[in-house]
């Protein structure tokens, strides 16, 4: 079955905190957004100290917006996180974070921005457990998917159908079936689930859309 997992994009730890339980009774994952600035224009929640006292049900996927991703990745590794996504473009050696996140018990997932070609992640497909293709500008919430997003999923699930594909960005009812019939295997939706006043009916809408 075609995965949605609910996303945080927020500013506050407080904000991350009150998605995190709003979701838990409609979800196995939570997808939280991570950003300081370096790596986008604006500035999101970002402090991984934070989450050491998070109790919840649910398995958690930290989405790393962050450059230096070289030196910043150890302290996300903690019991709270069970995936990790960083950024191709983020890094000056990505081979040597994945081996160090894989040691760590982790699963880590390779993203990658819109305007980079899907091919750049071919080195590291023994070794990632997933490829993220973030649909959108990093950081900013509700904007559009970009057009090259469908094309982008095809060409890399052609070449790699074992590949776990990821769709982060403009994510809704219209798009999802979109991009799960072009090869995505899961989404990551924030708007089009947090959005909405009744987050149950939203996930359902989309699994049904992606169906």
């Amino acid at each position: 079955m075609n995965e949605i997992i609910p996303a945080i994009n927020a500013e506050t730890f407080e904000e991350v905190s009150q998605k995190i339980k709003k979701v838990e009774p409609h979800a196995p994952w939570v997808h939280i957004d991570v950003a300081d600035g370096t790596f986008t224009p604006n500035t999101l929640w970002h402090a991984a100290s934070d989450l050491q006292g998070v109790e919840t049900p649910l398995s958690i996927e930290a989405h790393l917006m962050i450059r230096d991703i070289d030196t910043r990745y150890a302290e996300w590794l903690i019991p709270q996180v069970k995936r990790l996504i960083i950024h191709l473009e983020a890094g000056h050696d990505i081979g040597y974070v994945v081996q160090n996140i894989k040691g760590a018990g982790k699963e880590v997932v390779l993203g990658i921005l819109p305007e980079t070609p899907w091919e750049k992640t071919r080195p590291f497909w023994g070794t990632i457990d997933g490829v993220l293709l973030l649909s959108v500008s990093p950081g900013l919430p509700g904007q559009a998917m970009d057009e090259r997003t469908e094309d982008k999923i095809r060409g890399l699930h052609n070449a790699c159908p074992d590949c776990i594909l990821e769709v982060d960005g403009g994510v809704n009812k219209k798009t999802a079936p979109l991009v799960f019939r072009a090869g995505a295997s899961r989404v990551a939706s924030a708007s089009a689930i947090f959005g909405e006043s009744n987050i149950k009916e939203a996930i359902e809408t989309l699994q049904h859309a992606s169906s």
